[in-house]
């Protein structure tokens, strides 16, 4: 199914002579993401390691805008509408709470009875309801209002929680967003992801892949020459095969590595010079670029020259190439994420977050910012009042979760 006119119906209809006088109704929808409060956010909060930590290192808003310039070229070389693409990537991972997915593990455990948390879920919640651009006429909020093809595009896990095509902890709405998310769906193919999806993801795993590897190594977390180490290695290869790649067998991971190493593309040794650095930036983009053209090959060989879209195609990841790509996330894992130091962090951020939703809820009426002070107004029963105060939580910035938390411990009901 290519792109058609009911693929840029609003959720929210608009004045049917506005909408003729768009030339291009997916433009739009990058613009309106372009210029909303969620993306600058993005700035703030956590990639791997934490927003501030030093100069060099990722934080979500430039993670996502990587993610976007991979992804548009990608696309485009496949013949997606370019604009779709991009609004999809640079709007993946506005649902992502404070201190990434450390944050996402702590709001879902405080989420347990209803219904969960999830970014990708969260991210939905955000373009369809939260941020503020247009509303419903009986006054409910509609979010972004961006088209079907852009949100369907934006959707990773198109399914409720408990409801994907195997088991997964994954999903893409909450019971309480299903009306909008069966609007973006109708006409799709149950689970199944739309091919702008697809290109999304693969640019997402590129990208959070060769990216981390290079933080690491810039930020003197990894030292290049244990790529090297046989010992070293043994256990990435294990956390690859167990995290990342569970059907591939530990020869392959192996090989995989092998083959990347034989690139050449990772220097052997760094020690923070100009030359080191554009050594490394030389890494990322011969890394990016082989595994990028290795799926657009796979992907032509498969479906012919044409422009492919929507549910007319699905997006070809060799086996190879996949493997390759697990083994550098592995990488980061081992060496940043799961170090000694920052597995203490760690718990320290989530014993944060659980503060502050036990602060608001003390104080809702003063806690909570003038939007979700309306929504806690307007909930319903229990449930929909901590999910409410849950969205206020995820939509902070790392540094603005550290200082209310200061503010409000030992605090009776003050709010800055």
């Amino acid at each position: 199914m290519a792109y058609t006119d009911v693929d840029r119906e609003r959720w929210v209809a608009e004045d049917p002579a506005q909408k003729r006088a768009d030339r291009d109704d997916f433009a739009r929808d990058r613009a309106r993401l372009v210029h909303s409060a969620a993306l600058r956010r993005l700035a703030g909060k956590t990639q791997v390691l934490g927003a501030g930590h030093d100069d060099f290192v990722r934080n979500r808003l430039t993670h996502s805008l990587e993610v976007a310039q991979i992804g548009r070229e990608f696309g485009a070389a496949l013949g997606c509408n370019a604009d779709v693409v991009d609004t999809a990537s640079l709007a993946h991972d506005l649902g992502h709470p404070p201190f990434g997915h450390n944050g996402e593990i702590e709001l879902d455990r405080i989420c347990a009875d209803i219904g969960g948390f999830e970014g990708n879920a969260q991210t939905l919640r955000v373009l369809t309801r939260l941020e503020p651009k247009r509303c419903h006429a009986d006054g409910r909020p509609a979010g972004l209002n961006l088209t079907r093809a852009s949100l369907d595009a934006a959707t990773k896990y198109p399914w409720r929680r408990g409801g994907g095509p195997e088991p997964t902890p994954k999903f893409g709405a909450y019971d309480d967003d299903l009306p909008v998310f069966e609007w973006i769906r109708v006409g799709a193919v149950p689970h199944a992801r739309c091919f702008e999806a697809e290109v999304m993801d693969w640019s997402d795993d590129v990208a959070y892949s060769v990216h981390d590897l290079e933080d690491a190594i810039a930020s003197d977390w990894l030292d290049p020459r244990a790529l090297r180490s046989g010992t070293e290695m043994r256990s990435v290869l294990e956390v690859a095969g167990a995290s990342y790649a569970p059907d591939q067998d530990p020869a392959a991971l192996a090989a995989a590595l092998e083959r990347i190493l034989a690139t050449g593309a990772i220097p052997a040794a760094f020690d923070g010079s100009r030359n080191a650095l554009a050594a490394l930036k030389d890494m990322t983009s011969r890394i990016i670029g082989r595994f990028v053209l290795a799926v657009e090959l796979a992907t032509r060989e498969r479906h012919g020259p044409g422009p492919l879209s929507r549910y007319d195609a699905n997006l070809v990841v060799p086996d190879e190439t996949r493997a390759e790509c697990a083994v550098l996330k592995a990488v980061a894992n081992q060496f940043v994420m799961t170090a000694h130091d920052q597995m203490a962090l760690k718990e320290q951020q989530r014993e944060l977050l659980g503060d502050l939703v036990q602060h608001i809820s003390a104080a809702p009426e003063v806690r909570l910012d003038v939007p979700f002070r309306a929504d806690f107004v307007a909930a319903g029963d229990d449930a929909a009042r901590l999910r409410v105060i849950v969205d206020q939580v995820a939509s902070l910035t790392d540094a603005r979760a550290v200082l209310l938390h200061s503010l409000w411990a030992g605090a009776t009901g003050s709010r800055p």
